[in-house]
């Protein structure tokens, strides 16, 4: 006999965990498969990433009463700033420039998953099978079946795909992609320093690729170091010493010593992006529907606005007792969401390209236009609510999640 549940999400990840614990609250039966298990995701081991938990995210979580759970590993990001190369002009973003919200908050992926974890466990309409793989989709009269590799089933009325940008049940709906490697990969590991980051992210943009510095709590940083794909293998080998000699020569010394205190993974990067996030039963949200590159840390937190407008949609739909799996709503999520998406990702896109570039003329125009946006109060102003994710109008402008009210 198969289980049978209104919604199953595939992908346990931030975004498809999120997502869950949302419809979960709000009575809607759901399940979610994750193909790991619990305790290989809190293991600080597993992933030693960070998140750059916007404005807009922070909205969503603290709807959700998760926020209150992960604040205290959290750092505020109250000041961000862009450098190009060695250039001297800069781009400064202090955020009492639009309020008293910082602009966003960095957290451990860790931290992340073990609040979602144990925040799900806590919601009767909502079942986490971990360790657990889906096989197939079957379509059936009234819905779809997700038969899992253990043997088990779920029916459900509608399927929601969260799993990554390389997601095989997008794959196998046929839905197509704008996809292409970046030829660069991300190196990651956490620093501790002599000196206070005092909040302040920097963004360096090298030749090679974007050199970010995101403070974390305990006078740490997170570094998400953007390489050319053809030299990350040689400096992942790298002794101990040798790594953060080269670390120390982008990094610069106005934190004073540095200390790698975690190991080092490697990302390669790419960006994809799905043509469309609907099929018949089936809705994309996350990487699923869009990978984008890291600069600027934006991808998690378009994950998280598709979460806020999804988790909206379906649950009016659920209220009014209507099919979840077909309809108007569905197709509300995807206008909603997906002009949203194509534009941060086409942006984050143009800045890799235009600040890896190296050429002269291009580096001259480059420099002096950072220089005139620095200048430029109400268009840098514009900019700091982009990257909070603020809505156009103002946050009064989002899904309810967005502006602080329950679903």
């Amino acid at each position: 006999m198969a289980e049978r549940k209104e919604v199953v999400i595939i992908g346990g990840g931030p975004v498809g965990l999120t997502l869950g614990i949302a419809l979960g609250k709000a009575g809607i039966s759901t399940a979610v498969i994750e193909r790991d298990a619990p305790s290989k995701l809190r293991d600080a081991a597993f992933d030693g990433r960070t998140s750059a938990i916007a404005g807009v995210s922070r909205r969503v979580l603290d709807g959700l009463g998760l926020w209150q759970a992960m604040a205290p590993a959290a750092e505020a990001i109250r000041d961000f700033r862009v450098a190009v190369g060695a250039s001297p002009l800069f781009l400064h973003y202090d955020h009492r420039e639009i309020g008293d919200e910082p602009f966003g908050h960095i957290v451990e992926n860790l931290v992340l998953r073990q609040v979602l974890l144990d925040s799900a466990e806590k919601i009767s309409a909502l079942t986490v099978k971990a360790a657990s793989q889906v096989t197939h989709l079957e379509h059936t009269d009234h819905g779809v079946c997700a038969h899992l590799a253990t043997g088990e089933r779920i029916d459900a009325g509608l399927a929601i795909a969260a799993d990554g940008r390389r997601s095989p049940i997008r794959e196998a709906a046929g839905i197509r992609c704008l996809h292409w490697e970046y030829a660069q990969t991300a190196i990651v590991c956490v620093v501790r320093h002599a000196r206070p980051h005092h909040g302040v992210a920097v963004e360096h943009f090298l030749p090679a690729g974007p050199f970010a510095i995101l403070p974390m709590t305990k006078q740490r940083s997170s570094i998400v170091w953007s390489e050319r794909t053809a030299l990350a293998p040689a400096l992942m080998e790298l002794d101990p010493a040798a790594f953060l000699h080269e670390l120390g020569t982008r990094f610069g010394d106005y934190l004073g010593a540095l200390e790698v205190i975690s190991p080092r993974w490697a990302y390669p990067l790419s960006l994809t992006l799905a043509e469309r996030y609907l099929d018949d039963r089936l809705v994309l949200i996350g990487d699923a529907a869009h990978g984008i590159h890291p600069i600027a840390g934006q991808g998690v937190n378009l994950g998280f606005r598709d979460v806020a407008a999804l988790a909206e949609c379906l649950v009016d739909a659920h209220r009014l007792g209507l099919d979840l799996g077909t309809g108007v709503h569905l197709e509300r999520y995807q206008r909603l969401r997906r002009f949203d998406n194509f534009l941060m990702a086409g942006m984050t896109d143009g800045l890799n390209r235009l600040f890896s570039n190296d050429a002269k003329p291009v580096r001259i125009a480059r420099d002096v236009g950072l220089a005139a946006v620095n200048r430029l109060g109400p268009m840098k102003r514009r900019l700091m609510r982009h990257a909070m994710g603020m809505p156009r109008g103002g946050w009064e402008k989002g899904p309810r999640l967005i502006r602080g009210e329950p679903l």
